[in-house]
């Protein structure tokens, strides 16, 4: 459960990143460069929670679920 809510968390940050960013390019009118740093925490963000994601799932912590969860066949002779 506190994963999931982490995850949603930084989700979150994203998008307020992104929506911020949005913000401050049409108020500052192309001077400053808030856009950009928050557009960079927004890549920075992403590519960490893709980090974590793979990680969960590589080491087992995170299992796909779904209304067909995949089932890989049995491996054996």
């Amino acid at each position: 459960m506190i994963g999931k809510l982490f995850i949603i968390g930084v989700f979150l940050g994203i998008l307020y990143t992104l929506a911020s960013s949005f913000y401050f390019l049409i108020n500052d009118k192309g001077e400053g460069d808030r856009a950009v740093r928050r557009l960079s925490w927004r890549v920075g963000l992403s590519l960490g929670l893709l980090l974590l994601l793979w990680a969960g799932f590589y080491f087992g912590l995170i299992e796909p679920q779904g209304v067909n969860p995949v089932r890989y066949p049995a491996s054996g002779g």
